[in-house]
């Protein structure tokens, strides 16, 4: 039984090689990813700041300083609290669904535009609330512009890269939201002490600088030609944007697989309703199957809530955003470490060590938690620090799989007619799960205790059965190419076919 799926060989590259313009384009478009993870990192590092729970959720603060009364797991259970967190997400949700009929008619560039104007009014926002409604609104523009920058920067950065180094690019993005989620848990670190108690406003206010990057990025920055021909038909401008960023002036077997996606794609009225057909199934499953299970890993308890996590087990307020610093650093050079690996392992080999790396780290936290964390007291600053090591392995693991490859698998998945939608469906969903977890995650750790890693351990072993049983390797084989390899796939060739494209070989021969 063939499980990967894979076609051997070089797949068919296409001439070229890394331009100067690919890798800025990739690095400016990544910006976008820097605004995620700062996003992700800042509000986990304002909320367990005093001065910030004393202005807006005093209810929180009094029960944060009257400890001994209330469960460990229990200080910080508030709707309130978890609606500031959450609801960047469900602002995020539904714009990434609009955000699929701008890519698609107007382009990735002006998706990209619309993502760093949002992010900008919402930083401002943010940093100059006087009220908690002026705080979520502000946290509302920053949904926006996520939602609108992850459906657009993926696919931007699938299609700008040559297919054999399609997966380092891609997770420049996923580089970009670990170093934000770093730069954040820094910038609280040093905020927190600033006297007057206004360090949070600065904090909230800096997601503005990779905002303004970005917005620049998507004005100078040429759209990938796959978006050229697809909303202009634009034939000459796309042929020279492809061969400026290849390098080569002979791009015309990429160019023809470029016209014959997009001819298929011009007869496609709704995108949406077409990746419901039969045989885009498989497509439409890791729409939805990947970025839920990217949340289930548990990842965004860590990094939403590290700092309170770790006051929850005893550490003091600048123990714990120092804490969040140290395991932001694991995952960052996790990151690039998968960044440089994965067009020669290959995706799968990458999902299955992270996920059993996660999985192993979770049950043991779990369990030194039961053993030695109750309801009140604290554990002792040795068995705090070996939790904060656990997390720091399980991090790693996270930063070698599901983190990079939950972008950049779905980004290379989808044949140009369903691309936008079906990216629009990843991010929605991704969004919808983040809300989900970002809103019960407190009421789950007061409830369940250390039974929340566990809890996700559970999910970490099922998806790495998923991902051995049922995604098929995409290394090293061209965009336009990617549907071919559900039709030699064990399962997914009974929905789409055993049909296989002979050109996918060429090199071969």
């Amino acid at each position: 039984m063939a499980f990967a799926g894979g076609i051997p060989g070089e797949r068919g590259q296409y001439n070229g090689k890394v331009t100067l313009l690919v890798v800025l384009s990739c690095v400016v478009a990544a910006s976008g990813g820097l605004i995620f993870g700062y996003d992700l990192g800042v509000s986990g590092g304002v909320t367990s700041m005093d001065p910030f729970l004393k202005k807006f959720f005093p209810n929180v603060y009094r029960r944060m300083k009257e400890g001994i009364k209330i469960s460990n797991y229990c200080k910080f259970d508030s709707q309130l609290l978890t609606l500031f967190t959450s609801s960047l997400y469900l602002s995020g949700l539904v714009s990434s669904l609009f955000a699929s009929t701008v890519t698609r008619v107007f382009g990735r560039k002006a998706s990209m535009l619309v993502a760093g104007v949002a992010v900008l009014i919402g930083s401002a926002l943010g940093g100059a609330a006087s009220n908690l409604y002026m705080l979520v609104f502000g946290r509302l523009f920053l949904g926006i512009g996520l939602g609108f920058g992850n459906q657009s920067i993926p696919l931007y950065i699938s299609e700008m890269a040559l297919p054999k180094h399609r997966g380092a690019m891609n997770i420049i993005f996923d580089t970009g939201v670990g170093i934000g989620v770093l730069i954040a848990n820094i910038i609280n670190f040093c905020t927190e002490k600033i006297d007057g108690g206004w360090g949070w406003r600065i904090s909230l206010s800096m997601a503005a600088v990779p905002a303004s990057i970005l917005t620049i990025g998507a004005i100078i920055l040429p759209d990938t030609p796959n978006s050229l021909i697809q909303k202009d038909n634009n034939l000459e401008k796309a042929k020279r944007v492809l061969q400026r960023i290849r390098g080569t002036n002979d791009v015309r077997q990429e160019l023809d697989d470029l016209l014959k996606a997009s001819s298929i794609s011009k007869t496609t009225k709704d995108p949406f309703k077409k990746i419901l057909q039969r045989k885009y199934r498989p497509q439409l499953v890791m729409a939805a199957a990947i970025p839920f299970f990217a949340q289930m890993t548990g990842i965004n308890v860590i990094t939403f809530y590290a700092p309170i996590l770790f006051r929850t087990i005893g550490l003091r307020e600048s123990s714990s955003l120092l804490s969040a610093v140290v395991i932001r650093c694991f995952n960052v050079g996790c990151t690039f470490i998968s960044m440089f690996v994965v067009d020669k392992q290959g995706r799968r080999v990458l999902f299955m060590l992270g996920g059993i790396q996660m999985l192993a780290t979770q049950v043991t936290i779990g369990g030194f938690m039961t053993a030695l964390l109750g309801d009140h007291g604290g554990l002792s600053k040795a068995s705090a620090y070996v939790v904060l090591v656990l997390i720091c392995i399980y991090i790693s693991g996270f930063g070698l799989s599901w983190g990079p490859l939950g972008w950049l698998v779905p980004s290379e998945i989808y044949p140009l007619e369903i691309r936008s939608a079906g990216q629009s469906i990843t991010v929605a969903v991704s969004f919808f799960f983040c809300f989900l977890i970002g809103q019960t995650f407190l009421a789950m750790l007061c409830h369940m205790k250390a039974g929340i890693f566990f809890f996700f351990g559970g999910w970490v072993a099922l998806m790495t059965l998923f991902i051995y049983f049922f995604l098929p390797e995409t290394k090293n084989v061209p965009i336009e190419k990617v549907e071919q390899l559900w039709k030699e796939h064990w399962f997914w060739k009974r929905f789409v076919g055993d049909e296989v494209d002979d050109s996918i070989y060429k090199l071969d021969k």
